[in-house]
């Protein structure tokens, strides 16, 4: 085997996993193909697939916002004293 026919193979393999992964659509084989093909570029320059790396920056987003929330419930609240009516 070639390392053309490895390619093109590991491609087809990342491709029907992403169309599974989707819900098994139908018309959409070249988008598929190109994002496998993509990912399979990045496995091979040593870089994480960049579907596997969006999850991670959500969830670092989220955090901050959890935290905020907490401090703000936290604050005790004091009203001021109502002037009597003239």
């Amino acid at each position: 085997m070639t390392m053309a026919d490895d390619r093109q193979e590991r491609i087809r393999n990342r491709a029907h996993q992403i169309w599974q992964e989707e819900g098994q659509p139908a018309g959409h084989h070249e988008r598929h193909w190109h994002q496998a093909a993509a990912d399979i570029d990045r496995e091979d320059a040593g870089k994480p697939p960049a579907a596997k790396k969006a999850p991670a920056a959500s969830k670092a987003k989220a955090a901050p916002k959890e935290e905020k929330t907490a401090v703000k419930a936290s604050k005790p609240t004091t009203s001021k004293p109502k002037k009597a009516a003239k």
